[in-house]
């Protein structure tokens, strides 16, 4: 056989990999083999019909934490990754040096693609903040032991750069990470919030190919007055990262931004426990964000696939449906209409289309259904949210106590 899975007749949209159109995926041990119009149906083991549908690289989150059971924030992937179209979570410096091994063992049972940022603080987040407070917890030569002893995991740095998280110590862990990306040839990525430091303070020592997530923060901008430092980091290469999390993502600055023409390079969640149940959910329900504040579709698709691939030289491929590649690819379907959502501060827009994800495959293989567990008991919710997944669990009981078919469905499988 040409093909162990044919994706037949989707609409593709690929910008890393130069396809667009009603198009085939053939999928062959894992990779793509060819991607194409009219490749032959009777050459493949499988064949979906995916016509009607939008079908994308498998989506590339460039900020989550997944490190569940030893940090404040972390969470299990599976339950969002198998139904959101998302097949590489970026953990974004859930881990520092002291805790990086204990992420490894957590990565290795995961089954997405986690490349990790290491934080510059040796706990990582194991609280929720004060992570850099103590500047003997940002040990630069024992971060750079670390990435070098860790290459096929750690692809960057990460620093929480807030008045929370660094408090005395100012800029000190900014410029000790950004020492460690120096001397390991890798990219930053600098969380910025509630000042001081001031963006108008930290922008000014990130390199090209740094990248500031948090990008539309309302605690760190004026969308009234951007600091004139963004205009300046933008034009010099560094990438802006949405990063929309719990607090991270105003409606009102990114429009400025925009306006500014000073689009985000990069669209990521932040998804972690006091994020998943709202106000983020879920990469597609983003993208849609940004759909809602002008963006197009390519522009979206760009920013959640190649785009994050390319800001941490993630390994040839990803992001993309170029043949050689592994064969991560997300099916959705297009939902036309007025979607209102809610960025962190309850401002209001309205998308005019929502991605609804289909399928989703990791090399070639379906990711299974995984059932969300129980929020953290530190995890702050509403009265509506508890409802919520209240009444969703009961719902998933309720399916599955259902038997699966009829008796008239069956037929012995050892007949007598």
């Amino acid at each position: 056989m040409r093909y162990d899975l044919l994706l037949a007749g989707g609409r593709v949209l690929d910008p890393g990999g130069g396809h667009a159109g009603v198009l085939d995926v053939g999928i062959r041990a894992g990779l793509i083999a060819e991607v194409g119009p009219g490749l032959p149906r009777e050459a493949a083991r499988e064949v979906v019909d995916a016509a009607g549908r939008l079908v994308t690289p498998g989506l590339v989150d460039l900020h989550t934490h997944v490190f569940g059971g030893a940090t404040y924030w972390g969470i299990d992937p599976a339950p969002t990754a198998w139904c959101s179209g998302v097949t590489t979570w970026v953990d974004a410096g859930s881990a520092g040096a002291y805790t990086l091994d204990a992420l490894r063992t957590a990565v290795a049972a995961h089954r997405v693609r986690v490349p990790v940022l290491l934080n510059i603080a040796g706990p990582g987040l194991a609280a929720a903040t004060g992570e850099a407070r103590d500047l003997d917890n940002c040990d630069p030569d024992l971060a750079v032991r670390t990435v070098e002893a860790n290459r096929d995991l750690v692809v960057g740095i990460k620093a929480r750069i807030d008045h929370n998280a660094v408090g005395p110590s100012g800029l000190e862990p900014l410029r000790r990470a950004l020492a460690v990306g120096r001397a390991c040839g890798v990219p930053v990525m600098v969380h910025i919030g509630v000042p001081p430091p001031t963006v108008g303070e930290l922008l000014p020592l990130l390199r090209p190919g740094d990248i500031v997530t948090h990008c539309a923060s309302g605690f760190a901008n004026d969308a009234a007055a951007l600091d004139p430092a963004l205009r300046a980091a933008y034009d010099r290469g560094v990438l802006f990262d949405v990063g929309h999390g719990a607090g991270g993502f105003a409606f009102d600055v990114v429009e400025a931004q925009l306006a500014a023409g000073m689009p985000p390079h990069t669209i990521s969640t932040d998804l972690h426990g006091r994020s998943q149940h709202g106000p983020v959910f879920d990469l597609p329900t983003t993208m849609a964000k940004l759909l809602a504040v002008g963006m197009s579709l390519e522009q979206v698709v760009e920013a959640t696939t190649i785009a994050p691939a390319r800001a941490l030289a993630l390994p040839p491929g990803t992001g993309t449906l170029r043949p050689g590649a592994p064969a991560d690819v997300a099916v959705f379907t297009v939902e036309q209409g007025a979607f209102e959502l809610a960025d962190v501060h309850d401002q209001r827009r309205t998308a005019p289309l929502r991605l609804r994800n289909e399928a989703t495959y990791l090399g070639g293989r379906l990711l299974p259904p995984a059932l969300p567990a129980a929020p953290a008991p530190w995890i702050p919710l509403t009265d509506a949210q508890r409802a919520a997944l209240t009444a969703r669990e009961r719902a998933v009981r309720e399916l599955l106590n259902v038997p699966l078919v009829a008796p008239d469905a069956l037929t012995p499988q050892f007949p007598r």
